[in-house]
Order: structure tokens, then sequence, then C-alpha cells
């Protein structure tokens, strides 16, 4: 969670840059956000991460991902110029790996597209399902779904291939606008956030396992 200034700074206009997601001021899940950009102050990632005492395990999680999809959206929002149908033509995050889209409803068969398109897919599909007061409620005493973990461990599966297209095709833009300390510090908080409630299957973090180790072993 950044500081408004440094958010306003990296803010550029794209077509690919979705509205900002907000708490409603005032409720339980503000209130949540809050503490934890007051932990987050603290520089102890770790322990900024943990479910705070007496709270919901659910509305914690939700609160983050709300609070990442935040992020992604404008850390990629920054480098959005760089990433085009010629200079990205598939959605992959290094020779390895590449992405094809599929959300299920929409698009069932997955489909081989640009990393801008496959981005503009994923990012109007998590804020859709964002948007879902059955499945993120915002009300307080209205209960989450059954299925709300599965959907966020989904939602974060994805968030995560963004990070991974950023780092993979896109990291020497980011040393040039000097955004770098910004996104790892952006990657670190995800990274320890979905290892604390293991919500990332391993094989999922492949792409990047050299810097989440890399990020890890310097916090012990």
């Amino acid at each position: 969670i950044l500081v408004n200034d440094q958010r306003a700074a990296v803010r550029r206009s794209s077509k690919t840059f979705k509205p900002k997601k907000n708490i409603p001021e005032g409720s339980h899940q503000y209130e949540l956000l809050k503490h934890a950009e007051a932990t987050l102050g603290s520089g102890n990632l770790r322990q900024a991460v943990m479910l705070p005492e007496g709270e919901d395990l659910n509305e914690w999680i939700a609160v983050n991902t709300v609070d990442f999809f935040n992020q992604i959206n404008m850390l990629y929002g920054t480098i959005t110029e760089f990433c085009s149908e010629t200079s990205c033509s598939v959605m992959s995050a290094g020779p390895r790996y590449e992405y094809h889209w599929a959300d299920g409803t929409n698009i069932k068969k997955p489909i081989k597209c640009s990393a801008p398109k496959y981005i503009d897919y994923l990012m109007t599909w998590v804020q859709d399902q964002l948007d879902d007061e059955t499945l993120f409620p915002s009300k307080i005493g209205v209960p989450f779904p059954k299925n709300f973990m599965s959907v966020a461990k989904t939602i974060l599966k994805r968030l995560f291939r963004v990070y991974a297209h950023i780092y993979h095709q896109h990291f020497d833009s980011v040393m040039q606008l000097q955004e770098e300390a910004h996104l790892n510090t952006s990657f670190k908080h995800f990274i320890f956030f979905v290892q604390e409630f293991n919500l990332i299957d391993r094989r999922e973090l492949a792409p990047l396992q050299d810097l989440i180790e890399k990020l890890g072993s310097k916090d012990r």
C-alpha cells in the first residue's frame, strides 16, 4: 500500500488502466484497510500480512485482494505504452510460460491473445468479481459465500500473471521509469500475503520462483 502522492505520480491514462476499486469509508473493511496500511508502514511485511486478532479471514483476504488489484492496476498503467500488440503478441512470462485466456462464462475455451488484450480481459474479469456484492459483500453482517475462497484464489492467481509479465517482459521499462522499488515492494507484499494463507499453488508461481526466493531470503 503506497503513499498517495506516489500513487498519483505513477498514474498514467491508458485504455487498460481500470478505475480504482474503492472500499467505502466508514465501513469495517475500510478500517481493516487502514490497519493494513499502518502495519505496512512498520516495514515488517511478514507481520503486516498476518490476520489481525479477532478478524474474519474472508474479510481480510477480500480487503487485501481489492488493494492488490488497485496496485497492479497502477503498476501496469505505468508501462502500457510499452506493452502493445506488436511488442507482446502473446501473453507470456519469459520463453517457458505462455498464458491463454478463458473465464468460464464469456470465453469457455482458452484463447491465445496478445498481452494487452489478455490483461484487459483479466482486469475486467477481476473488476466484475470485486463489484459483485454476492461475492465481495461490503455491508456489515452480509456473509461471504461458500465459494469465496476459491474465487479469491483464482483472482490472485491471475493477478500474479500480470506481475510475472511485467518482470519478464518490461523490467527494463520499469527501471527507466525508476519504478523498480515500487514494483518490488508491491510484489513482495503480494507474495508474502499469498504465502501466509497458501492462496496460490507453487507451480503457478514458477515463472518468478528465483525472485520469490530472493525476496524471502532477504527477509529472514
